[in-house]
Formats: structure tokens, sequence, C-alpha cells
């Protein structure tokens, strides 16, 4: 019997794993493992019940926390711009700017995720209208059912690592670091993974001039000074939109907060700019805000419940003196967390991972952090946010892939989805061990902005 009581928080925590990994709603399974073993716990008498009233504190404490405020500001501000018709607009202008090279299409693909990325940072719009605009036209053209699938995929999840990210608001939350220094942190990192997903399209088109040739002149209805005016007039828009969202952040102007305030307005305006702002509209984006967010408090309700009876059973100690205790000190602990959150990505998304896994790894890294020998908690904080951009892109669970597959043109299966992924999971994988094994990739910038 002692040695159940001693696991009972390790069983707790299996307990969760295993629901979610069944489907069952997120905040419900939460919620619902946190009463199980409240109740366990009490009828043992290891657990206090007086903790549980701490639960409506808890809970109005996350209504009134500002920074997760940002979040339906930048929900709302994706939503928007998929209604303005900016995708589009890009993804034509930059297909025909790229057009002439092999590969040329896929790398506009990743060139427009990353814009989309750097203005809304939300994954659902930036793969949805890819996938409805731009897959057609690569099988049209013979693209790769592969390549064009894993393209769109990947690109899209560019949102998660390049600000403004949703991911990096909840992490910043979550890890207590400055949502504006993650930002910051994340930029060069972000660009790093886009250009290297861009130069993997270039090479394998060399590689293999069948799977991404270059399109025919047909297709390229502008040339010379109108491409050159389409492209300016075209980029303009949304380099505004971020020197409006990003700069405010970088340069102290406002927090990520005001500036997702500032970002949604934007959008809106850009959609009234383009003849798309009607009641209809705004009367879609707000119920696509609403719902997003209501699920994002509800997770977060839930893995409040589930983390306050957690550490009554003392199983955060328990996880904290077993990453404490691993061979190799900081670098097991490294390999170790950092391999957890990847394959948990498989089976869970990000925000049961930000909500329940990473507040366990936290005081162990800045414990690390202070005897100088990790990096920062703001460096583990990127590492992090980088590794759990995998959640969205690998098999069987990445939102991703059935973002992608919902829009997909028949002939279109989830084979060639989940075929197509795995390079670029790979180039992801390159790219976080870059950002690992040099840190300054994340501390140059927050030093200089310092």
């Amino acid at each position: 019997m002692d040695l159940f009581l001693e696991f009972l928080g390790p069983l707790m925590f299996l307990g969760a794993i295993v629901i979610l990994g069944s489907g069952y709603p997120v905040a419900f399974a939460l919620g619902g493992v946190a009463i199980v073993f409240g109740i366990i716990g009490i009828s043992l008498d290891v657990f206090d019940a007086v903790l549980i009233r701490a639960m409506p504190s808890r809970i109005f404490g996350i209504m009134s926390n500002f920074t997760l405020l940002a979040i339906p500001y930048f929900i709302f501000l994706g939503a928007m711009l998929e209604k303005s018709g900016l995708a589009e607009n890009l993804l034509e202008t930059m297909g025909m700017l790229f057009g002439p090279m092999r590969g040329g299409l896929a790398v506009a693909i990743v060139f427009v995720g990353a814009m989309l990325a750097a203005t809304t940072g939300v994954v659902a719009a930036t793969v949805v209208a890819m996938g409805i605009i731009s897959l057609p036209l690569m099988l049209r053209y013979n693209y790769s059912k592969e390549l064009a699938c894993g393209v769109i995929c990947a690109s899209g999840t560019l949102g998660q690592i390049i600000p403004p990210s949703i991911v990096l608001i909840v992490l910043g939350d979550q890890m207590g670091v400055s949502v504006g220094d993650l930002y910051i942190g994340s930029l060069i990192p972000g660009l790093l993974m886009a250009g290297s997903l861009a130069l993997y399209c270039l090479v394998i088109a060399q590689l293999r001039p069948d799977v991404a040739p270059a399109l025919p002149l047909s297709a390229r209805s502008l040339r010379g000074g109108a491409l050159a005016m389409r492209v300016v007039s075209v980029m303009i828009p949304p380099l505004l939109l971020i020197a409006a969202v990003l700069g405010s952040i970088f340069f102290g102007i406002a927090t990520a907060t005001e500036a997702g305030a500032v970002g949604a307005l934007g959008a809106t305006l850009l959609a009234a700019a383009y003849g798309k702002l009607n009641f209809g509209t705004i009367r879609n984006v707000s119920d696509a805000t609403m719902r997003s967010t209501a699920m994002i408090i509800f997770i977060l309700v839930g893995s409040t419940a589930f983390t306050l009876v957690f550490r009554g059973l003392e199983g955060d100690k328990f996880v904290i003196d077993l990453m404490k205790s691993l061979p190799g000190g900081h670098i097991g602990f490294m390999i170790i967390s950092m391999l957890i959150v990847f394959f948990l990505g498989f089976f869970i998304d990000f925000f049961e991972i930000c909500f329940i896994v990473i507040p366990l790894f936290v005081p162990v890294a800045a414990e690390f952090a202070a005897q100088g020998l990790l990096p920062s908690l703001l460096w583990f904080g990127v590492v992090l946010g980088t590794n759990l951009q995998t959640s969205f892109l690998t098999p069987p669970f990445g939102f991703a892939l059935f973002y992608l597959r919902g829009v997909a043109p028949p002939g279109i299966n989830t084979g060639h989805i989940y075929r197509g992924v795995i390079p670029f999971i790979c180039v992801q994988i390159a790219v976080l061990l870059a950002v690992v094994f040099f840190p300054a990739l994340v501390e140059w910038l927050p030093g200089i902005a310092g």
C-alpha cells in the first residue's frame, strides 16, 4: 500500500495521458482525472481536501490574466485575414515570382507561410488557406503529391515559432518568462526554420526535377515591371501589419497583448480595404474567435484542476526529483525532456503539453540555468517552442495534417500527407539541434533589445 501511495501522482499523470490518447475531450479528461484521483487521495488520507478551496481563486486568476488576453486578439487577427484574401494574393503573386525555377512554387509557399506566420501566428488559417489555393495548383503542374502536402503542412506550422505565436504566449505564461522576450528570442530560429524548409525544396527539386518542375510560361501571366508592381503592392499590407504588431513589441512600445489588439484592428482595416468587411464576415470571425478561445480556456481550467491535485499528491516532487537525478545531469535532463515533448507531440497537441508537462520541467531548468549549466530559461523556452512545433506536424495526431486533409482535393489521401511531412520533420529536428548547440541564435536579439 505504501508503494501505491508513493506512486499515486505518477499514476495520475499516466492515467491522463491514456485518456487523452483515447480522444476524449481534453478539458473534461483533465478535470475528470483530477476529480477521480482527488477522491482517491482524500479517501486514503494523502490529499488535503482544503486544497480544493484554492480552485475558484485559480480560475479567477486565469480569467484576469492580462497575458492570456493576447490569445483571442491573435485568433481574431488570423480569422479576419483569412477573409481578407491576403493569403490568396500572396500565393498568386509569389507563385509568379518564383515560378520560373524548379521547386519555385514550393519556395513561394514557404515564403507565404512565413509571412502569414509573422502576421497571424495561427496554424489553422494558414494551412487551410494554402491548402485550398495552392494544393490544386501544385497538382495541376505535376508536383509530387507528397512534396505538395508536406510543404503546405510544414510552412503552415511556422506560425508556432515565428512571432506572434499563440504557442509562445501560452509557453511564456506557463514558464513565467516575458512573452515579448520569447518573441524576440524566437525570431532568428523561426527565420532559420523557414530558410531551411525553402532550401530543402530547392535541393530536392534539383535532385529530382520530376517532383517539382518549373511552371510553364502560360501560368506566369505577369512579367517584368508589371510583376514588380504586383509584388510591391501585395507585399506592403502584410509588411505594415507585421511592423505594427512585432515592431511595437520589439521596440517596447506595447506588450504582446496590446500588440495583438493593434493587429486585430489592422486586420479589420485590411479586410475593409479589400472590400471583404461586412456583417457576415464580422459574425463568422467573432464566432471562430469565441470557439477557439473558449476551447483554450476550458483546457486551461481543466489543467489547473489537474495540476492542483497532482501537486497535492506530490507528483510534481516525484517528477522533479527524477529529472534532477537523471544520468548526465543537465545534459540528460535536456535529452529526456526534449524526447518526451517530441514523442508526446505524436499523440496530443501543444496545449496539453504546455499545461501538463512544461510546468514539471521549468523548476529543473530554472535551477540548472541558475547554476550556469543551461544558458537561460529564455533559451529553454525557445527550444521547447521549436520542439512543440512538431506537435502540429507529426503523425498521427498533428493538427496541420488534419487541417489539410479536410480541404484536400480528390486523389490526396492520408498516406500522401503522412509521407510528405517526414522529410520536413527531419528539417525541423536539424534546426532544433542548431538552436540547442548555438544558444546565441536565441539570446543575441534579446541582448541587443535589452
